[in-house]
Protein backbone atom coordinates (compact mmCIF):
# COMPACT_ATOMS: atom_id res chain seq x y z
CA UNK A 1 0.00 0.00 0.00
CA UNK A 2 2.88 2.29 0.80
CA UNK A 3 4.22 1.50 -2.67
CA UNK A 4 0.85 2.42 -4.14
CA UNK A 5 0.75 5.71 -2.33
CA UNK A 6 4.20 6.55 -3.52
CA UNK A 7 3.28 5.75 -7.09
CA UNK A 8 0.13 7.96 -6.90
CA UNK A 9 1.83 10.87 -5.26
CA UNK A 10 5.59 10.68 -5.40
CA UNK A 11 7.10 13.30 -3.20
CA UNK A 12 9.80 14.15 -5.71
CA UNK A 13 7.37 14.69 -8.62
CA UNK A 14 7.24 18.41 -8.00
CA UNK A 15 3.45 18.65 -7.77
CA UNK A 16 3.67 21.25 -5.02
CA UNK A 17 5.29 23.58 -7.47
CA UNK A 18 2.73 22.88 -10.28
CA UNK A 19 -0.78 22.41 -8.69
CA UNK A 20 -2.44 25.40 -7.03
CA UNK A 21 -5.97 23.98 -6.43
CA UNK A 22 -7.71 25.18 -3.23
CA UNK A 23 -7.65 22.45 -0.52
CA UNK A 24 -5.01 20.44 -2.31
CA UNK A 25 -2.68 18.41 -0.10
CA UNK A 26 -0.40 15.40 -0.48
CA UNK A 27 -1.31 12.04 1.13
CA UNK A 28 1.54 10.58 3.18
CA UNK A 29 -0.38 7.92 5.11
CA UNK A 30 -0.95 4.60 3.19
CA UNK A 31 -4.15 4.03 5.18
CA UNK A 32 -5.70 7.14 3.77
CA UNK A 33 -4.90 5.98 0.27
CA UNK A 34 -6.50 2.55 0.82
CA UNK A 35 -9.88 4.10 1.51
CA UNK A 36 -9.91 5.53 -1.97
CA UNK A 37 -9.94 2.20 -3.92
CA UNK A 38 -12.69 1.31 -6.44
CA UNK A 39 -14.08 -1.43 -4.25
CA UNK A 40 -14.55 0.95 -1.33
CA UNK A 41 -16.35 3.41 -3.66
CA UNK A 42 -18.88 0.70 -4.71
CA UNK A 43 -19.53 -0.37 -1.13
CA UNK A 44 -20.04 3.25 -0.20
CA UNK A 45 -22.68 3.68 -3.00
CA UNK A 46 -24.65 0.55 -2.02
CA UNK A 47 -24.69 1.65 1.58
CA UNK A 48 -26.30 4.92 0.47
CA UNK A 49 -29.20 3.19 -1.43
CA UNK A 50 -32.67 3.44 0.15
CA UNK A 51 -33.94 0.49 2.11
CA UNK A 52 -35.44 -2.28 -0.10
CA UNK A 53 -33.60 -1.35 -3.30
CA UNK A 54 -31.52 -4.20 -4.63
CA UNK A 55 -28.26 -3.99 -6.44
CA UNK A 56 -29.81 -5.53 -9.61
CA UNK A 57 -32.28 -2.64 -9.76
CA UNK A 58 -29.40 -0.27 -9.53
CA UNK A 59 -27.74 -1.90 -12.54
CA UNK A 60 -31.01 -1.68 -14.55
CA UNK A 61 -31.44 1.94 -13.67
CA UNK A 62 -27.86 2.70 -14.66
CA UNK A 63 -28.45 1.16 -18.14
CA UNK A 64 -31.47 3.37 -18.87
CA UNK A 65 -31.33 6.82 -20.55
CA UNK A 66 -31.56 9.63 -18.10
CA UNK A 67 -33.48 12.65 -19.43
CA UNK A 68 -32.82 15.93 -17.78
CA UNK A 69 -36.58 16.55 -17.79
CA UNK A 70 -39.66 14.92 -19.37
CA UNK A 71 -40.69 16.06 -22.94
CA UNK A 72 -44.08 17.28 -21.79
CA UNK A 73 -42.41 19.44 -19.20
CA UNK A 74 -40.05 20.81 -21.86
CA UNK A 75 -42.93 21.62 -24.13
CA UNK A 76 -44.82 23.34 -21.36
CA UNK A 77 -41.73 25.30 -20.46
CA UNK A 78 -41.31 26.59 -24.10
CA UNK A 79 -44.78 27.24 -25.63
CA UNK A 80 -43.47 30.04 -27.85
CA UNK A 81 -41.28 27.57 -29.72
CA UNK A 82 -44.32 25.39 -30.38
CA UNK A 83 -46.24 28.42 -31.70
CA UNK A 84 -43.35 29.24 -33.99
CA UNK A 85 -43.25 25.66 -35.29
CA UNK A 86 -47.00 25.63 -35.92
CA UNK A 87 -46.75 28.98 -37.76
CA UNK A 88 -44.08 27.50 -39.99
CA UNK A 89 -46.34 24.52 -40.70
CA UNK A 90 -49.28 26.78 -41.65
CA UNK A 91 -47.01 28.91 -43.79
CA UNK A 92 -45.76 25.80 -45.53
CA UNK A 93 -49.30 24.56 -46.16
CA UNK A 94 -50.35 27.93 -47.64
CA UNK A 95 -47.32 27.91 -49.94
CA UNK A 96 -48.16 24.33 -50.96
CA UNK A 97 -51.72 25.31 -51.78
CA UNK A 98 -50.52 28.26 -53.87
CA UNK A 99 -48.04 26.06 -55.72
CA UNK A 100 -50.73 23.46 -56.44
CA UNK A 101 -53.08 26.11 -57.86
CA UNK A 102 -50.27 27.36 -60.10
CA UNK A 103 -49.78 23.77 -61.28
CA UNK A 104 -53.48 23.51 -62.13
CA UNK A 105 -53.48 26.88 -63.91
CA UNK A 106 -50.51 25.82 -66.04
CA UNK A 107 -52.67 23.10 -67.64
CA UNK A 108 -55.22 25.60 -69.04
CA UNK A 109 -53.88 26.58 -71.48
CA UNK A 110 -51.26 23.84 -71.56
CA UNK A 111 -47.79 25.30 -70.89
CA UNK A 112 -44.98 22.72 -70.35
CA UNK A 113 -42.55 25.28 -68.93
CA UNK A 114 -45.02 26.59 -66.35
CA UNK A 115 -46.05 23.03 -65.46
CA UNK A 116 -42.43 22.03 -64.81
CA UNK A 117 -41.77 25.14 -62.69
CA UNK A 118 -44.97 24.67 -60.67
CA UNK A 119 -44.20 20.96 -60.19
CA UNK A 120 -40.76 21.77 -58.77
CA UNK A 121 -42.35 24.30 -56.44
CA UNK A 122 -44.87 21.74 -55.17
CA UNK A 123 -42.09 19.20 -54.56
CA UNK A 124 -40.03 21.78 -52.69
CA UNK A 125 -42.95 22.68 -50.41
CA UNK A 126 -43.72 19.01 -49.74
CA UNK A 127 -40.07 18.40 -48.90
CA UNK A 128 -40.03 21.34 -46.51
CA UNK A 129 -43.22 20.10 -44.85
CA UNK A 130 -41.70 16.62 -44.48
CA UNK A 131 -38.60 18.08 -42.84
CA UNK A 132 -40.77 19.87 -40.29
CA UNK A 133 -42.56 16.63 -39.53
CA UNK A 134 -39.33 14.72 -38.92
CA UNK A 135 -37.93 17.54 -36.85
CA UNK A 136 -41.00 17.49 -34.61
CA UNK A 137 -40.86 13.73 -34.15
CA UNK A 138 -37.14 13.41 -33.42
CA UNK A 139 -36.37 16.54 -31.43
CA UNK A 140 -37.85 18.71 -28.77
CA UNK A 141 -38.86 22.06 -30.20
CA UNK A 142 -36.06 24.53 -29.59
CA UNK A 143 -36.47 28.29 -29.58
CA UNK A 144 -35.39 29.84 -32.85
CA UNK A 145 -32.66 32.35 -33.14
CA UNK A 146 -35.19 35.10 -33.69
CA UNK A 147 -37.87 35.91 -31.22
CA UNK A 148 -41.13 33.91 -31.42
CA UNK A 149 -43.08 37.12 -32.10
CA UNK A 150 -40.94 37.87 -35.16
CA UNK A 151 -41.28 34.28 -36.33
CA UNK A 152 -45.07 34.39 -36.12
CA UNK A 153 -45.13 37.71 -37.96
CA UNK A 154 -42.91 36.31 -40.71
CA UNK A 155 -45.15 33.26 -40.98
CA UNK A 156 -48.25 35.45 -41.33
CA UNK A 157 -46.53 37.55 -44.01
CA UNK A 158 -45.55 34.43 -45.92
CA UNK A 159 -49.09 33.08 -45.67
CA UNK A 160 -50.52 36.33 -47.01
CA UNK A 161 -48.03 36.27 -49.88
CA UNK A 162 -49.10 32.73 -50.71
CA UNK A 163 -52.74 33.82 -50.66
CA UNK A 164 -51.83 36.75 -52.89
CA UNK A 165 -50.27 34.38 -55.42
CA UNK A 166 -53.43 32.30 -55.29
CA UNK A 167 -55.57 35.35 -55.97
CA UNK A 168 -53.31 36.38 -58.84
CA UNK A 169 -53.74 32.98 -60.45
CA UNK A 170 -57.52 33.18 -59.99
CA UNK A 171 -57.58 36.71 -61.43
CA UNK A 172 -55.71 35.53 -64.53
CA UNK A 173 -58.15 32.67 -64.88
CA UNK A 174 -61.11 35.03 -64.58
CA UNK A 175 -59.55 37.41 -67.10
CA UNK A 176 -59.19 34.54 -69.55
CA UNK A 177 -62.83 33.61 -69.02
CA UNK A 178 -63.83 37.26 -69.52
CA UNK A 179 -61.95 37.35 -72.83
CA UNK A 180 -63.73 34.19 -73.94
CA UNK A 181 -67.06 35.70 -72.98
CA UNK A 182 -66.20 38.92 -74.86
CA UNK A 183 -65.44 36.87 -77.96
CA UNK A 184 -68.76 35.07 -77.61
CA UNK A 185 -70.54 38.41 -77.16
CA UNK A 186 -68.92 39.80 -80.31
CA UNK A 187 -69.93 36.70 -82.26
CA UNK A 188 -73.49 36.95 -80.99
CA UNK A 189 -73.61 40.66 -81.83
CA UNK A 190 -72.45 39.86 -85.35
CA UNK A 191 -75.11 37.17 -85.67
CA UNK A 192 -77.75 39.59 -84.36
CA UNK A 193 -76.65 42.19 -86.90
CA UNK A 194 -76.86 39.66 -89.74
CA UNK A 195 -80.27 38.52 -88.51
CA UNK A 196 -81.47 42.14 -88.42
CA UNK A 197 -80.30 42.68 -91.98
CA UNK A 198 -82.13 39.57 -93.12
CA UNK A 199 -85.21 40.67 -91.21
CA UNK A 200 -85.14 44.11 -92.84
CA UNK A 201 -84.77 42.50 -96.23
CA UNK A 202 -87.71 40.17 -95.59
CA UNK A 203 -89.81 43.05 -94.30
CA UNK A 204 -89.02 45.03 -97.42
CA UNK A 205 -90.01 42.11 -99.63
CA UNK A 206 -93.19 41.65 -97.63
CA UNK A 207 -94.09 45.33 -98.01
CA UNK A 208 -93.54 45.03 -101.74
CA UNK A 209 -95.82 42.00 -101.92
CA UNK A 210 -98.69 43.27 -99.82
CA UNK A 211 -98.27 47.03 -100.16
CA UNK A 212 -101.40 49.19 -100.57
CA UNK A 213 -100.24 50.07 -104.07
CA UNK A 214 -100.34 46.37 -105.06
CA UNK A 215 -103.83 45.99 -103.66
CA UNK A 216 -104.97 48.96 -105.75
CA UNK A 217 -103.42 47.50 -108.90
CA UNK A 218 -100.44 49.86 -109.38
CA UNK A 219 -96.86 49.99 -108.16
CA UNK A 220 -95.63 53.56 -107.79
CA UNK A 221 -93.03 52.67 -105.09
CA UNK A 222 -89.58 51.06 -105.52
CA UNK A 223 -89.85 50.73 -109.30
CA UNK A 224 -86.85 52.93 -110.08
CA UNK A 225 -83.85 52.83 -112.45
CA UNK A 226 -81.65 51.98 -109.46
CA UNK A 227 -83.71 48.86 -108.83
CA UNK A 228 -83.24 47.78 -112.45
CA UNK A 229 -79.50 48.58 -112.33
CA UNK A 230 -79.06 46.31 -109.32
CA UNK A 231 -80.92 43.55 -111.22
CA UNK A 232 -78.54 43.97 -114.19
CA UNK A 233 -75.53 43.60 -111.86
CA UNK A 234 -77.06 40.47 -110.32
CA UNK A 235 -77.60 38.91 -113.76
CA UNK A 236 -74.02 39.71 -114.81
CA UNK A 237 -72.68 38.10 -111.66
CA UNK A 238 -74.89 35.03 -112.18
CA UNK A 239 -73.42 34.55 -115.68
CA UNK A 240 -69.91 34.76 -114.25
CA UNK A 241 -70.75 32.31 -111.45
CA UNK A 242 -72.27 29.69 -113.77
CA UNK A 243 -69.31 29.87 -116.16
CA UNK A 244 -67.02 28.49 -113.44
CA UNK A 245 -68.66 25.03 -113.01
CA UNK A 246 -69.21 24.87 -116.78
CA UNK A 247 -65.49 25.41 -117.50
CA UNK A 248 -64.48 23.01 -114.72
CA UNK A 249 -66.70 20.25 -116.07
CA UNK A 250 -65.43 20.80 -119.60
CA UNK A 251 -61.85 20.57 -118.35
CA UNK A 252 -62.65 17.40 -116.37
CA UNK A 253 -64.30 15.88 -119.45
CA UNK A 254 -61.16 16.45 -121.55
CA UNK A 255 -62.34 19.38 -123.66
CA UNK A 256 -59.78 21.57 -125.41
CA UNK A 257 -60.65 24.90 -123.83
CA UNK A 258 -58.48 26.92 -126.21
CA UNK A 259 -60.24 25.41 -129.20
CA UNK A 260 -63.65 25.90 -127.58
CA UNK A 261 -62.89 29.57 -126.90
CA UNK A 262 -61.68 30.01 -130.48
CA UNK A 263 -64.92 28.49 -131.84
CA UNK A 264 -67.03 30.88 -129.70
CA UNK A 265 -65.08 34.00 -130.72
CA UNK A 266 -63.13 33.31 -133.94
CA UNK A 267 -60.25 35.70 -134.49
CA UNK A 268 -60.36 37.24 -131.01
CA UNK A 269 -56.86 38.09 -129.76
CA UNK A 270 -56.65 37.85 -125.97
CA UNK A 271 -54.21 39.89 -123.90
CA UNK A 272 -53.79 36.94 -121.56
CA UNK A 273 -54.63 33.26 -121.82
CA UNK A 274 -56.74 33.59 -118.66
CA UNK A 275 -58.98 36.08 -120.49
CA UNK A 276 -60.39 33.24 -122.59
CA UNK A 277 -62.88 32.65 -119.79
CA UNK A 278 -64.79 35.64 -121.17
CA UNK A 279 -65.53 33.62 -124.32
CA UNK A 280 -67.58 31.18 -122.23
CA UNK A 281 -69.34 34.03 -120.43
CA UNK A 282 -70.20 35.50 -123.83
CA UNK A 283 -71.52 32.10 -124.95
CA UNK A 284 -73.83 31.89 -121.91
CA UNK A 285 -74.97 35.52 -122.28
CA UNK A 286 -75.92 35.19 -125.96
CA UNK A 287 -78.13 32.15 -125.30
CA UNK A 288 -79.70 33.38 -122.07
CA UNK A 289 -80.64 36.81 -123.50
CA UNK A 290 -81.91 35.44 -126.78
CA UNK A 291 -85.53 36.67 -127.10
CA UNK A 292 -85.15 39.18 -124.22
CA UNK A 293 -86.66 41.95 -126.39
CA UNK A 294 -89.91 39.97 -126.65
CA UNK A 295 -92.57 40.03 -123.96
CA UNK A 296 -93.01 36.26 -124.12
CA UNK A 297 -89.22 35.63 -123.69
CA UNK A 298 -88.97 32.13 -125.21
CA UNK A 299 -92.54 31.25 -124.28
CA UNK A 300 -95.75 31.02 -126.32
CA UNK A 301 -97.07 34.58 -126.85
CA UNK A 302 -100.65 33.59 -126.05
CA UNK A 303 -99.69 32.52 -122.50
CA UNK A 304 -98.45 35.97 -121.44
CA UNK A 305 -100.76 38.57 -119.92
CA UNK A 306 -99.39 41.80 -121.37
CA UNK A 307 -99.67 44.43 -118.63
CA UNK A 308 -97.20 46.19 -116.41
CA UNK A 309 -98.76 45.07 -113.11
CA UNK A 310 -98.57 41.39 -114.09
CA UNK A 311 -94.85 41.54 -114.88
CA UNK A 312 -94.01 43.33 -111.67
CA UNK A 313 -96.13 40.96 -109.63
CA UNK A 314 -94.30 37.96 -111.13
CA UNK A 315 -90.98 39.62 -110.32
CA UNK A 316 -91.91 40.25 -106.68
CA UNK A 317 -93.38 36.78 -106.21
CA UNK A 318 -90.16 35.00 -107.26
CA UNK A 319 -87.50 37.41 -106.01
CA UNK A 320 -87.39 36.08 -102.44
CA UNK A 321 -88.05 32.41 -103.32
CA UNK A 322 -85.71 29.51 -103.97
CA UNK A 323 -86.11 28.65 -107.67
CA UNK A 324 -86.08 24.89 -107.10
CA UNK A 325 -88.79 25.17 -104.43
CA UNK A 326 -90.89 27.26 -106.80
CA UNK A 327 -90.50 24.72 -109.61
CA UNK A 328 -91.33 21.87 -107.24
CA UNK A 329 -94.69 23.50 -106.54
CA UNK A 330 -95.44 24.34 -110.16
CA UNK A 331 -93.00 22.77 -112.66
CA UNK A 332 -95.04 23.88 -115.71
CA UNK A 333 -95.32 27.54 -114.74
CA UNK A 334 -94.09 30.33 -117.02
CA UNK A 335 -90.82 30.36 -115.12
CA UNK A 336 -90.59 26.55 -115.31
CA UNK A 337 -90.99 26.56 -119.10
CA UNK A 338 -88.41 29.33 -119.37
CA UNK A 339 -85.85 27.33 -117.34
CA UNK A 340 -86.46 24.21 -119.35
CA UNK A 341 -86.04 25.90 -122.75
CA UNK A 342 -82.90 27.86 -121.74
CA UNK A 343 -81.18 24.82 -120.21
CA UNK A 344 -81.57 22.85 -123.43
CA UNK A 345 -80.07 25.78 -125.38
CA UNK A 346 -77.15 26.61 -123.06
CA UNK A 347 -76.06 23.03 -122.25
CA UNK A 348 -75.59 21.26 -125.56
CA UNK A 349 -76.28 17.53 -125.65
CA UNK A 350 -72.63 16.84 -126.53
CA UNK A 351 -71.59 18.77 -123.46
CA UNK A 352 -73.99 16.89 -121.23
CA UNK A 353 -72.97 13.52 -122.61
CA UNK A 354 -69.31 14.29 -121.92
CA UNK A 355 -70.12 15.65 -118.45
CA UNK A 356 -72.30 12.82 -117.15
CA UNK A 357 -71.66 9.97 -119.59
CA UNK A 358 -75.35 9.89 -120.60
CA UNK A 359 -78.33 12.10 -121.43
CA UNK A 360 -80.54 11.09 -118.51
CA UNK A 361 -80.69 14.58 -117.02
CA UNK A 362 -81.45 16.12 -120.40
CA UNK A 363 -84.24 13.63 -121.06
CA UNK A 364 -85.65 14.33 -117.59
CA UNK A 365 -85.75 18.07 -118.32
CA UNK A 366 -87.29 17.52 -121.75
CA UNK A 367 -89.97 15.39 -120.06
CA UNK A 368 -91.05 18.36 -117.91
CA UNK A 369 -88.97 17.68 -114.79
CA UNK A 370 -86.43 19.74 -112.89
CA UNK A 371 -83.65 17.58 -111.41
CA UNK A 372 -82.11 18.37 -108.02
CA UNK A 373 -78.53 17.90 -109.20
CA UNK A 374 -75.94 20.53 -108.17
CA UNK A 375 -75.26 21.46 -111.81
CA UNK A 376 -78.93 22.09 -112.57
CA UNK A 377 -79.39 24.05 -109.34
CA UNK A 378 -76.47 26.28 -110.37
CA UNK A 379 -78.19 26.85 -113.69
CA UNK A 380 -81.48 27.73 -111.96
CA UNK A 381 -79.78 30.62 -110.11
CA UNK A 382 -78.67 32.01 -113.48
CA UNK A 383 -82.11 31.49 -115.01
CA UNK A 384 -83.83 33.20 -112.08
CA UNK A 385 -81.65 36.34 -112.29
CA UNK A 386 -82.19 36.74 -116.07
CA UNK A 387 -85.93 36.02 -115.84
CA UNK A 388 -86.37 38.58 -113.01
CA UNK A 389 -84.49 41.14 -115.11
CA UNK A 390 -86.90 40.55 -118.00
CA UNK A 391 -89.97 40.80 -115.72
CA UNK A 392 -88.64 44.02 -114.26
CA UNK A 393 -87.78 45.51 -117.67
CA UNK A 394 -91.41 45.15 -118.80
CA UNK A 395 -92.72 46.58 -115.54
CA UNK A 396 -91.59 50.08 -116.61
CA UNK A 397 -93.72 52.34 -118.75
CA UNK A 398 -92.35 52.61 -121.35
CA UNK A 399 -90.50 49.32 -121.03
CA UNK A 400 -86.73 49.09 -120.87
CA UNK A 401 -84.94 48.69 -124.18
CA UNK A 402 -82.10 46.20 -124.58
CA UNK A 403 -79.27 46.62 -127.09
CA UNK A 404 -76.47 44.28 -128.15
CA UNK A 405 -72.98 45.05 -129.40
CA UNK A 406 -71.76 43.18 -132.46
CA UNK A 407 -68.31 41.73 -132.76
CA UNK A 408 -65.97 44.08 -134.65
CA UNK A 409 -67.79 47.25 -133.53
CA UNK A 410 -65.76 50.27 -132.49
CA UNK A 411 -65.61 50.82 -128.76
CA UNK A 412 -67.81 53.63 -127.39
CA UNK A 413 -67.37 55.09 -123.93
CA UNK A 414 -71.06 56.04 -123.84
CA UNK A 415 -72.61 52.65 -124.56
CA UNK A 416 -69.85 50.22 -123.63
CA UNK A 417 -67.66 49.27 -120.70
CA UNK A 418 -64.53 47.13 -120.97
CA UNK A 419 -64.40 44.17 -118.59
CA UNK A 420 -60.61 44.72 -118.40
CA UNK A 421 -59.80 48.26 -117.33
CA UNK A 422 -56.02 48.36 -117.85
CA UNK A 423 -55.81 47.46 -121.55
CA UNK A 424 -53.80 49.59 -123.95
CA UNK A 425 -53.31 49.60 -127.72
CA UNK A 426 -50.10 49.95 -129.70
CA UNK A 427 -51.62 52.31 -132.25
CA UNK A 428 -53.13 55.16 -130.23
CA UNK A 429 -54.80 56.59 -133.34
CA UNK A 430 -56.84 53.45 -133.92
CA UNK A 431 -60.01 52.92 -131.87
CA UNK A 432 -60.37 49.69 -129.87
CA UNK A 433 -62.45 46.95 -131.43
CA UNK A 434 -65.03 44.79 -129.63
CA UNK A 435 -64.17 41.11 -129.64
CA UNK A 436 -66.90 39.72 -127.36
CA UNK A 437 -70.10 40.99 -125.75
CA UNK A 438 -70.20 39.77 -122.15
CA UNK A 439 -73.42 41.55 -121.11
CA UNK A 440 -75.94 43.52 -123.20
CA UNK A 441 -76.75 47.17 -122.53
CA UNK A 442 -80.06 48.75 -121.53
CA UNK A 443 -81.74 52.12 -121.84
CA UNK A 444 -84.35 53.37 -119.37
CA UNK A 445 -85.72 56.56 -120.83
CA UNK A 446 -82.68 58.86 -121.01
CA UNK A 447 -80.55 56.63 -118.74
CA UNK A 448 -78.11 54.17 -120.31
CA UNK A 449 -76.67 51.05 -118.66
CA UNK A 450 -73.49 50.25 -120.58
CA UNK A 451 -72.88 46.94 -122.29
CA UNK A 452 -69.88 45.00 -120.96
CA UNK A 453 -67.48 43.96 -123.72
CA UNK A 454 -64.03 42.41 -124.19
CA UNK A 455 -61.69 44.30 -126.54
CA UNK A 456 -59.55 42.34 -128.98
CA UNK A 457 -55.94 43.03 -129.95
CA UNK A 458 -55.14 44.91 -126.75
CA UNK A 459 -52.27 44.58 -124.28
CA UNK A 460 -52.24 44.76 -120.52
CA UNK A 461 -50.68 47.99 -119.28
CA UNK A 462 -47.46 47.50 -117.33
Amino acid sequence: MERVGRQLCPVDSGINRRVKWPGYHVLHNPGDVGRLTVNNFWVLRTDMLPTGVKESQLRESSSQKVHPQPMEEALNQNPEAIDSLISRVFRNISSLKSAYIQLQAAHTPYDPDKIEAADKLVIAELKSLSELKHYYREHNPKPLCVSPQDSRLAAEIQEQLSLLKTYEVMVKKFQSEIQNKDSEIQLLEQQIEEANQKREKLEKNLRLRVSPGEQNGFFPVDLTPDLFTSAVEAASKAIHDFSKPLINMMKAAGWDLDAAAQSIGPGVVYAKRAHKKYAFESYICQRMFSGFQEESFSDEPGDVVVNRESFFHQCLALRGMDPLDTLSQNPDSIFGRFCRSKYLVVVHQKMEASFFGNLDQRNFVMGGGHPRTPFYQAFLKLAKSVWLLHRLAYSFDPCVKVFEVKKGSEFSDVYMESVIANLVQDDINQKPIVGLMIMPGFSIGSNVIQSRVYLTGMKVAE
